[in-house]
């Protein structure tokens, strides 16, 4: 039934008026069959068209396999058999622009970089063609990128005819595509590109009106290409344009110098952070001296217990290691905020585990989870004791550990 596809001749006609042969369903949604249509069905890695049938939405077209017939589907039945269609064509049309680019690039990546196209992926987001090679060169993106606005530049004509496979084999075609019968569809791009196509694409290169290369990607062992045309590409450099004025008014910068300017303050913040870090360090050792100055003398340990707000846990624990450290030492300590967090340690040379005991406290408080080894534990805890506040909830539990390393 490919002889009512009208898109193949005409990809530019978005309004027509048809008839109504079948109707039938699809995924349990109302779908027809027209005596002839403009609307292209997913293939090819081209998606499908959408647009109205009377006041039904076309949500869906496709192609059946039982017998190659377009199958429209819609978001309800029409209401009349002869119909009046009409596509989207700012869809349709940057799809068109979007193929057509993957025609010229795809020739030049052929062209200069010996690099045939093994895949094609067209979507809303972004359009792909794969690779058959791991890797190109920035020189050789630049001059394929050149190569294929050269083309756009000149504005060749675009023409799209049937023949036999025989005849189109005589042809310098990019692929020659595996598929039953001996008729193909063969695009081609003036004196440029010959390919088997069954898509929808602009009469003229100059349409297509710019292609721009934006991200690689390695896809075992193959390299995937995005790039974007047309009016895809005008946004997408609106947005990057943005993005690179703002970043040159926060650093008060041409945009030239944002990338020496970048460097120098990831120096800058690199040897910071060694200094925060340094610093950190030498006020997490004073801490522990006095901490450890503050602790309850028991009968065979010094005993360090404190409920700490506003501090990070692994700091904390940090804290506790170091502590610990110290001869005759047993740390009990407790972070209420942000997140809660019990953590226990002694140092090797005083008797106690540290597990149990921690085990013990957060069976007290009725609920957490937690465990260790019998010098270090650690755990979490919503501290709801008694219908006390946290804080005191967690004060309360550590008084008990006390309690319990006296006994």
């Amino acid at each position: 039934m490919t002889d009512n596809r009208l898109y193949y001749d005409d990809a530019y006609t978005n309004r027509f008026t048809a008839t109504v042969v079948e109707r039938t369903m699809v995924d349990g949604c109302p779908a027809v069959v027209l005596d002839q249509t403009y609307f292209y069905p997913t293939s090819g890695g081209q998606p499908h068209d959408t647009g109205r049938l009377d006041a039904c939405l076309v949500v869906d077209v496709l192609t059946r396999d039982a017998d190659d017939a377009v199958l429209h589907v819609l978001d309800a039945w029409p209401d009349e058999v002869t119909v009046s269609a009409e596509i989207d064509w700012p869809r349709r049309f940057d799809h068109m622009q979007q193929h057509t680019g993957q025609h010229i690039l795809s020739r030049a990546f052929v062209q200069l970089a010996d690099a045939n196209t093994i895949g094609f992926h067209l979507s809303p987001d972004s359009v792909t063609i794969d690779l058959d090679i791991p890797h190109l060169s920035s020189e050789q993106l630049d001059a394929v990128e050149t190569l294929s606005n050269q083309i756009v530049w000149d504005n060749r004509p675009i023409t799209a005819s049937f023949m036999s496979k025989s005849d189109a084999l005589q042809l310098a075609l990019r692929k020659v595509p595996d598929v039953d019968g001996d008729t193909l569809r063969i695009v081609e791009i003036a004196g440029f590109d010959w390919n088997a196509c069954g898509g929808t694409h602009v009469a003229h290169t100059g349409e297509v009106g710019l292609i721009k290369i934006v991200k690689l990607d390695r896809q075992r062992g193959n390299l995937r290409v995005e790039f974007c045309c047309g009016q895809r590409a005008l946004l997408d450099y609106r947005a990057k344009n943005g993005v690179v004025n703002q970043i040159s008014a926060e650093l008060t910068c041409g945009y030239w110098e944002i990338g020496s300017n970048l460097t120098k303050m990831r120096t800058e913040l690199q040897a910071a952070r060694k200094t925060i870090k340094q610093q950190q360090a030498t006020l997490l050792q004073y801490e522990a001296d006095q901490l450890h100055a503050t602790g309850e003398e028991m009968e065979s340990a010094t005993v360090i217990a404190r409920v700490f707000t506003e501090r990070d846990s692994a700091e904390i624990r940090n804290l506790a290691n170091q502590i610990s450290r110290k001869p005759g030492t047993i740390v009990l300590f407790a972070v209420y905020a942000p997140a809660t967090a019990l953590i226990f340690a002694r140092s090797k040379d005083v008797d106690g585990d540290m597990a149990d005991l921690l085990q013990r406290v957060l069976h007290q408080l009725g609920d957490g989870k937690g465990g260790g080894s019998s010098t270090f534990a650690q755990g979490s805890t919503n501290a709801l004791y008694n219908g006390k506040q946290p804080p005191a909830a967690l004060s309360a539990a550590l008084a008990a550990a006390k309690e319990q390393l006296r006994q």
